[in-house]
């Protein structure tokens, strides 16, 4: 009889683990399916003026979105701040931009989202000249953690989002790490479908990464920030956010590499303007 009832709840777990994609689906069909609050698109119009690039079809898209996302995704006040609907739509609309076109999932790896009111201070272990291994305080508007945080500075959120054509989104920045993330650490090659599709990536990446320190170091100025020359993971971060704030200027002044985001996000921003 004990074999009997393990082996019968070995299949109910089987079944559970089986089935539980669909039900995971089928409830955010549900959710996407509600009424969008007007509230809400209220908030959206005023907040982020970006969404009115959208045509109308992806406009709807990003509701439907946005609304799993606020569902599933806890989004948490720190440091005093009280979490408002104008901070949740704010972030969940810029959070699920990135999500438009291709289908990834709605970040799946995301616990929680910390919101505080203005910049944060993290201790980041680093390792000397001498090798030591030290912590190096910083000051940050934004941060992703591998182990399922998004951190954000509300001050830097609302300002990045009611300026739209500046090419700086600090939610833009920090959900692209996320999705650079998926399945280890970021470092500036998100999952791609083929061998193929990543060599191409790696090719026009390295050589826009290259030109971009090349051009730093005689001074020169030009559209993407320098901070993407830390390194490949900031790269990406910052050339999505030009990706979906600056698309014009971006597709005419770096061809090669608008083309492989857009591959990749399966968006064509520029068409939007």
């Amino acid at each position: 009889m004990p074999l009997l009832i393990c082996f019968c709840l070995a299949l109910l777990a089987a079944a559970a683990v089986a089935l539980w994609p669909l039900w995971v689906r089928r409830r955010r069909e549900r959710i996407a399916g509600r009424p969008f609050p007007q509230a809400w698109r209220r908030l959206l119009r005023r907040q982020v003026p970006l969404v009115s690039r959208l045509p109308a079809r992806q406009q709807l898209k990003l509701k439907a979105l946005m609304q799993v996302f606020l569902a599933e995704k806890p989004i948490i006040g720190c440091r005093g701040l009280r979490v408002t609907d104008e901070i949740r739509v704010t972030i969940a609309a810029l959070a699920c931009l990135p999500l438009l076109g291709a289908t990834r999932g709605v970040y799946p790896e995301l616990r929680q989202v910390l919101v505080y009111p203005g910049a944060f201070v993290v201790d980041r272990p680093v390792t000397e000249s001498s090798g030591v291994l030290s912590d190096q305080r910083r000051v940050l508007a934004g941060e992703s953690w591998s182990q399922g945080q998004v951190l954000l500075a509300w001050d830097e959120v609302r300002r990045g989002a009611a300026t739209p054509g500046d090419g700086h989104n600090v939610v833009i920045h920090e959900f692209a790490h996320q999705l650079d993330q998926a399945g280890g650490r970021a470092n500036g090659a998100p999952a791609l479908p083929t061998a193929e599709a990543y060599r191409r990536w790696s090719t026009v990446m390295q050589n826009e990464y290259d030109m971009l320190r090349w051009r730093l170091a005689r001074g020169e100025p030009g559209l993407i920030d320098a901070y993407a020359a830390t390194d490949p993971a900031e790269f990406f971060a910052v050339v999505s956010e030009l990706f979906f704030e600056r698309p014009i200027e971006l597709a005419t002044g770096h061809p090669a590499l608008y083309a492989e985001l857009s591959g990749y996000y399966r968006l064509d921003p520029a068409a939007w303007l």
